[in-house]
């Protein structure tokens, strides 16, 4: 049964694949994440198990997190993630998940938040085209047209226009598990994930159909 593993992104390097090829891979702090909370179909309604990550002091928690932690026998978590399960929990309450839960050669899914990059225009934020750079040009940089005056009469939703950019939950399917450090519970992911370093991150087992 895949089960994913919460991580935090500690920076990116380089490595040599067994060809003697430099690889580019992000180093990721997976684990350990105890098992705070086992949910079955009997008594919730669905399979899943909640865990937690990055051991914090017990004052970083309000009075309900650090009660169900201590109900659980489990140290403060800085985060605490639910993971769908498919069939039946074959773990209990204080189990550790760590780095040796993944292989060599895994393909994985990676989940996070991406950097948050402000406001900013519709060049930058959806790669629009820009206009005439002449003096006697109006349009350099700004909007296009977004819609006629009687017909719609209205801008439609989803047009290209200003805004926030980033900061947003990403996932980048089917990366790749390039190296495995069980005993400092790192793995080294082929390319790029979503996120600042020390950011929180998601990683699942990259099984489900459609995606190649």
């Amino acid at each position: 049964m895949a089960l994913g593993i919460l991580g935090k992104k500690l920076g990116m390097t380089q490595i040599y694949d067994e060809l003697g090829n430099i690889v580019v891979v992000t180093v990721v702090q997976a684990g350990p994440c105890p098992v705070t909370q086992v949910k079955t179909e009997a008594t919730d309604g669905y399979n899943a198990l909640q865990l937690g990550f990055d051991e914090v002091k017990a004052g970083k928690l309000n009075k309900p997190e650090a009660g169900h932690l201590a109900k659980a026998k489990v140290a403060p978590q800085r985060h605490l993630r639910e993971f769908r399960l498919s069939g039946a929990p074959t773990h209990a309450v204080g189990d550790m998940l760590t780095a040796e839960h993944f292989t060599l050669g895994q393909q994985i899914d990676v989940v996070g938040q991406s950097i948050g990059k402000g406001t900013m225009g519709i060049i930058r934020r959806f790669h629009a085209g820009r206009g005439p750079m002449a003096h006697g040009s109006k349009f350099h940089r700004h909007n296009g047209s977004i819609g006629a005056g009687t017909t719609p009469g209205r801008v439609y939703k989803g047009t290209m226009m200003p805004g926030r950019m980033g900061n947003e939950r990403v996932t980048v399917r089917n990366l790749k598990v390039a190296g495995i450090d069980i005993e400092r519970n790192l793995i080294l992911i082929k390319g790029a994930v979503p996120g600042v370093e020390g950011g929180l991150l998601i990683i699942n087992p990259a099984n489900r159909v459609g995606y190649k």
